[in-house]
This record gives C-alpha cells, structure tokens and sequence, in this order.
C-alpha cells in the first residue's frame, strides 16, 4: 500500500514537469514550451515530397504534441515527424516505450536513435495504432527493428540519444496527438 502511495505523489508531482525523471526514466508531458525541445522533420531534407507540422496544444489542462500533415512516397519520400534528442539516457534497466497517444486511425511509429546509429537513416522502429481516444501504448525495446543490418538487433537502453514520433512509409493524412512520451 506505501509503495502505490509514493508512486501516486511521484506521478502527481512529475505532471507538472516538462521531462522528468521517474525511477530513472524520462518522460516528456509536452508543457512549458515543448518546441525548444522538439523538432519537426519531413523527408523533403532528401528531396521528397511530404509535409507537415506539430503544434503544441493544451485543452484544459491536457498538453499534447500534434503531428498533422500529408506523407507522399513521390521522389522517394514518405515520412515527418518529430523528435527529441534526449537531455539524458534512460537507464539501462528501461524496457520500453510508453506513449499515451490518440490520432485518426492511421499506424504510426516511434524511432529510436542510439550512440550506433551515425547516419541519418539509421535508426529503430516500433509501430503503435491510433483511435480518436486517448489510449496508452507499451512497446518493449524488444519489438524495435533496425533500419539496417549494420544496427544490433535489439537497442540498449542507456545508448538511446533520441526519440520521435513518425508518420511513415506509405501515402496518408496524419493526425496524432501525444500526451506523454516516455521509458518504463
């Protein structure tokens, strides 16, 4: 009973925090001013033909991170996102992923960047679905797969440098909302 106490005020006083830090885990609640610490990124860095933009919204008292946009797979394109580059590591205890996302029904994906991935289309992908409901996502390092062979099948946790939220590979509306990203 003490221990779901001190986990309740933990999780009381981290939701005011912009990224904290829960037994050694970040996670990020998208307030006092998200877009110093996050970026918008579109394949059109590469000549591709996509486009987007993620706002940063509250209603009420619920902050979120919105990908909206069209992805186009002309000129070899197909995807935006946004991401972060992590103040911090997580721990290598960390397993996973954990997102409390909604959206319009599309996939979309979380890429993981680590100290091993050193060009830009290196990196890890785990997919999560969306409804118009708030709905909480776990996914375990385990279900990310690397972009190539050169990558260890499986990231390590306290190599992760950074983390986003992707709409990707085939031609969509996108529409998702974050409330909360984070490892567990």
């Amino acid at each position: 009973m003490r221990g779901n106490f001190v986990g309740l005020v933990s999780s009381l006083f981290l939701i005011g925090s912009t990224m904290a830090q829960a037994d050694g885990n970040l996670t990020e609640y998208f307030s006092e001013s998200p877009e110093t610490r996050w970026d918008y990124v579109a394949d059109t860095v590469m000549g591709g033909a996509s486009s987007g933009q993620v706002q940063f919204r509250s209603e009420g008292n619920v902050a979120f991170a919105r990908l909206t946009g069209i992805v186009s797979t002309e000129n070899n394109g197909g995807f935006i996102q946004f991401r972060r580059k992590l103040p911090d590591r997580p721990d290598a205890s960390a397993s996973g992923v954990r997102l409390l996302v909604r959206g319009n029904g599309e996939q979309y994906f979380v890429h993981l960047r680590t100290r091993g991935t050193v060009v830009p289309w290196q990196y890890y992908q785990a997919a999560f679905a969306t409804s118009n409901e708030w709905t909480e996502v776990y996914l375990p390092l385990s279900d990310f797969k690397a972009s190539g062979a050169m990558l260890r099948a499986i990231p390590v946790a306290d190599g992760i440098t950074s983390v986003g939220v992707v709409a990707y590979g085939r031609d969509h509306e996108v529409r998702v909302d974050v409330n909360e990203i984070g490892f567990y």
